[in-house]
C-alpha cells in the first residue's frame, strides 16, 4: 500500500472511531438522526456526483431534475444513518423490549425452517442493508453471508468483527477463491445471503434497467446445481431506527432456464425493489462500468 493511501486510511479510521465513541454516548436515535442530517451536507463532497447522475439517467430516465436531487439528498441521509447505527448493532440484535426490526412474510421463513431447507436470499444495498442478514440469522436460519471487504483495511477489520459478532457469524469474502467455503456451508445446510447489485469475479453482463451490467451468477449457479429456491428480501426504515424486513415468496424458475436467463430475472426483480423507493438504494457505485 502506498504511504499516502496508508495515512489517508489511518486518518479516516481514527475519525470514524471518534464518531463511534460520540454516537455511543448520545444514543442510537439521536446519532442516526444527526448523522443523516450531516451527511446530506457532506455526502456530495465524498463521491463524484457525475456517477450518481449517470446511474439515475440509466435507471430513471424520465425522472425530473428536482426528483433526482431529492433522491440523492435522501440517499446521503441514509448513508449517514447507517454509519451512526454500526456501533449499535448489538442493540438491534439483542433488543427484546421493543421490536426495532419487524418481519413481513415471516411465514415464509417459518416454512423454510419447518422443511429444513437451505435457500439463496438475494437483495441489494437498501437503507441499513446490514440488518437483513442479522434478521434472517436471528430468526433461526443457518446462514452464510457473502460480503465485499472495505478498501480501508483499518476500518474493514472493525466492520468484519461487528458483522461476525452481530450480523452473521459465517462471513464469506466475495471472490472465486472462497466458492469452496460457500459450497461447504451450503452442503452443511446453510442458506446463502448476498447482494446481487455488487460486481464479483464470477460476473456476466446482464440487462439491468435496460443496460448491461456485470452481475453475479452465484444464485443462478446454485439454482441449476441444487434446484434450490431463491428468496428476495427487502428492508425499509419505518420510523427513525425502526425497520421492516420483507421476505418475498420464493421465485420460480423452469428447469430449462439458463444461468443467463435466471440472472436476468433476478436483475428484473431487483429493479422492482429499487423502484419501491429509489432514495433507499445506494446510487454512488458505478454499477454499469
Amino acid at each position: 500500500m502506498k504511504l499516502i493511501k496508508f495515512f489517508r486510511y489511518l486518518i479516516e479510521f481514527l475519525i470514524i472511531m471518534i464518531l463511534f465513541l460520540i454516537f455511543k454516548i448520545i444514543g442510537v436515535k439521536i446519532s442516526s438522526y444527526v448523522s443523516g442530517k450531516v451527511f446530506r451536507l457532506i455526502g456530495p463532497l465524498l463521491r463524484p456526483k457525475k456517477t450518481i447522475l449517470n446511474n439515475f439517467k440509466i435507471a430513471l430516465p424520465h425522472a425530473s431534475a428536482n426528483e433526482i436531487e431529492n433522491h440523492i439528498s435522501e440517499m446521503w441521509n441514509y448513508y449517514g444513518r447507517i454509519l451512526a447505527e454500526y456501533p449499535f448493532l448489538n442493540s438491534f440484535r439483542n433488543n427484546s423490549k421493543t421490536e426495532m426490526i419487524k418481519i413481513k412474510g415471516k411465514e415464509i421463513l417459518d416454512n423454510i425452517l419447518k422443511n429444513n431447507e437451505n435457500v439463496i436470499f438475494v437483495s441489494g444495498h437498501f437503507d441499513n442493508f446490514e440488518l437483513m442478514a442479522m434478521t434472517l440469522e436471528k430468526s433461526g436460519i443457518k446462514l452464510a453471508a457473502i460480503y465485499r471487504p472495505l478498501n480501508n483495511l483499518f476500518m474493514n477489520k472493525i466492520i468484519e468483527i461487528l458483522r461476525t459478532k452481530y450480523i452473521c457469524k459465517n462471513q464469506i469474502k466475495k471472490g472465486r477463491s472462497n466458492i469452496r467455503n460457500l459450497l461447504k456451508l451450503f452442503n452443511d445446510g446453510h442458506s446463502i445471503a448476498l447482494m446481487i447489485d455488487q460486481r464479483v469475479s464470477e460476473s456476466i453482463q446482464s440487462p439491468f434497467f435496460g443496460k448491461d451490467a456485470y452481475t453475479t451468477t452465484i444464485p443462478a449457479q446454485f439454482v441449476k446445481k441444487f434446484k434450490c429456491k431463491v428468496v428476495p428480501i427487502y428492508i425499509e426504515r419505518k420510523n427513525n431506527v425502526n425497520f421492516e424486513v420483507t421476505v418475498y415468496t420464493p421465485l420460480n424458475f423452469e428447469e430449462k432456464e439458463t444461468i443467463n436467463e435466471i440472472t436476468r430475472k433476478l436483475n428484473k426483480n431487483l429493479e422492482q425493489m429499487i423502484l419501491i423507493n429509489p432514495s433507499k438504494w445506494i446510487w454512488s457505485h458505478n454499477r454499469w462500468k
